[in-house]
């Protein structure tokens, strides 16, 4: 049995406090931190299409994603054009009032346009195995993060930045 299986969502939520206020206090006060939570999209169908719906597994984990964040502060969702990415926010979305934005994966102009318009508060992202390690690997302004392997969905990365690509914090949780 995985360890983080057994971690509760009050737990997760705690360690997300913690870690956004010592991102904020780290840095200092004249700084503005700007929080990404970056998700890869919960497990699909495996139906062979090129956007595929979300399984009942997946549902499930977009329900848990959302119980875990509802109770933050999030200024904007960001996703994919994808069933799969959509319906992962798509409850956290209809909990919080908010409407769920698209952008293109792999394009620094629009991670730097999230970040400037975005700054100094949260931002959720949810991506693909390959786009979710790459913006954090962006944000930060170095290799940190690999692909993720395809059957793993249940990674949590925040990343803590004042500026694409100085001083970024990260922290990885499951879900």
């Amino acid at each position: 049995m995985k360890i983080m299986k057994l971690i509760t969502p009050l737990q997760i939520v705690l360690c997300l406090v913690l870690f956004f206020a010592l991102g904020n206090s780290a840095h200092g006060q004249d700084k503005q931190v700007t929080t990404f939570i970056l998700v890869r999209h919960a497990e699909k169908v495996a139906d062979g299409s090129k956007d595929p719906e979300l399984s009942e597994v997946g549902k499930a984990r977009a329900l848990r994603l959302a119980n875990m964040l509802k109770k933050q502060s999030i200024a904007a969702i960001y996703s994919t054009n994808y069933k799969r990415t959509m319906n992962t926010v798509k409850p956290l979305a209809e909990q919080l009032g908010q409407t769920v934005l698209q952008y293109e994966p792999f394009k620094d102009d629009e991670i730097v346009k999230m970040a400037s318009e975005h700054k100094g508060k949260t931002v959720l992202i949810v991506g693909h195995s390959n786009n979710i390690p790459w913006i954090a690997n962006t944000l930060l302004g170095k290799k940190e993060f690999g692909d993720y392997d395809e059957s793993y969905y249940e990674n949590v990365l925040i990343v803590n930045v004042i500026e694409k690509g100085v001083n970024g914090s990260t922290l990885q949780i499951s879900y």
